[in-house]
């Protein structure tokens, strides 16, 4: 069996991001798609004493469609204004210093914001002891093609039998033409347990740096719960 996960690079993500990366065996960074505003490429969610609030990295070019990698930041003053939001979010907390070095690392890492991103979610992961052992990017991988049709053949370039997804997925997959090229399609089951957080009620739509924040490593993995069921199940759950 070997587990594909596929996903577009998000800003320092949410505990169920890597939830889903901490089943894969083989994890593709798709920073070559088309981005998408109003998503979470660029930004997250921080919790807050008056409530959440986003955490955004303002993009050059607005309007002019781009892909994923090729995303410049507005300026460079978003990191310390970023820097100071986390650390009011996560003052307090036992781990913050931990989560606020995992800020630093990505953030200052490379020049190019996708490396940013990438670097976001893999210094969590890592943190978690949940990073997938093969890592790859899809602009590497010289596979053309577009929606389902480019995902299964990623999969199947990687020797893929088990492809993991989010649920988004269900309103444009062919689940049945992965099942003809013999890969098992799976969504994602999340159930986070909860962590301790200030500033009212639980919510895990926030981002993972929260959870870093609040409990060490080996405990924060045991949140993460992470689980999956096949793609009949989901649907049949959701009629």
């Amino acid at each position: 069996m070997i587990r594909v996960v596929i996903s577009q690079p998000m800003y320092f993500p949410w505990a169920g991001f890597l939830a889903q990366m901490a089943l894969a065996d083989v994890y593709i960074w798709l920073d070559d798609a088309q981005f998408s505003k109003g998503s979470f490429t660029n930004r997250v969610q921080v919790k807050m004493p008056n409530g959440r609030k986003w955490m955004s990295v303002s993009l050059q070019g607005k309007g002019a469609p781009r892909k994923i990698h090729d995303l410049e930041a507005m300026g460079g003053d978003w990191i310390s204004s970023h820097r100071t939001l986390l650390s009011q979010s996560l003052q307090g907390r036992p781990q913050t210093d931990q989560a606020m070095a995992i800020f630093d690392a990505a953030t200052s890492d490379s020049d190019l914001l996708v490396d940013c991103l990438i670097n976001s979610g893999e210094g969590l992961a890592r943190h978690l002891g949940v990073l997938p052992p093969k890592i790859l990017r899809a602009s590497e991988m010289g596979i053309g093609g577009s929606s389902w049709s480019r995902v299964l053949q990623l999969v199947r370039a990687v020797g893929g039998t088990d492809y993991i997804t989010g649920l988004g997925a269900r309103d444009y997959l062919d689940h049945e033409a992965f099942e003809a090229e013999g890969v098992d399609v799976r969504y994602m089951n999340y159930q986070q347990l909860p962590w301790p957080q200030p500033f009212g009620d639980f919510t895990p739509y926030i981002t993972g740096l929260d959870l870093v924040a609040s409990l060490e490593p080996e405990i924060a993995q045991t949140h993460l719960c992470p689980d999956s069921i096949n793609w009949r199940a989901f649907m049949s759950e959701r009629e």
